[in-house]
């Protein structure tokens, strides 16, 4: 018996550390959080393998203002995740901080004039769409983007760009 709860306090106190881990904010090298999220600065973002000039480009981002995650920082070079799980190297300067979310939810999804579902449905928009974001408010689960030519209201968790719990202003 002893054994057994040995064994379920090492579980308990391993998860919990995994979660405590999870929602720490560390400081980057750039003295700013790391995780972060910010935006890729140009229509045209080199992913390369490590952080620097000398490792390969894994692939091309092809669109600005898409959202990425900073998941760790060296010199010049950023680690990002983007919206599909994939982690590469970027440089500091294809990133800004202005900050867009891109919708994950597929299909077409509601914007609405307010932060609440029962108000009307201004505008259907699409999966891998991205807009700026304008605010997130405190207690509510929808942001408020801005695709251009319209604002509205959408889901949090149709999101990527912004984090649960996040408030914007």
């Amino acid at each position: 018996m002893r054994i057994f709860l040995t064994t379920i306090c090492a579980i308990i106190f391993s998860v919990s550390a995994v979660f405590a881990q999870s929602n720490q904010k560390t400081v980057g090298a750039s003295g700013l959080d790391v995780p972060r999220f910010v935006s890729l600065r140009s229509n045209r973002v080199n992913a390369r393998s490590g952080p620097g000039n000398r490792y390969p480009i894994e692939w091309v981002y092809m669109q600005k203002n898409a959202p990425v995650e900073i998941i760790a920082e060296f010199e010049f070079w950023r680690k990002v995740k983007d919206w599909e799980g994939s982690e590469s190297w970027v440089h500091k300067s294809m990133l800004t901080g202005k900050r867009y979310a891109k919708i994950t939810n597929l299909g077409k999804n509601n914007l609405y004039a307010k932060a609440d579902m029962k108000s009307e449905v201004i505008a259907k928009v699409e999966d891998e769409v991205v807009g700026e974001i304008v605010e997130c408010q405190s207690g509510k689960n929808f942001c408020l983007l801005d695709f251009g030519n319209i604002n509205g209201w959408i889901l949090k968790n149709y999101l990527f760009g912004v984090y649960p719990k996040e408030i914007i202003e």
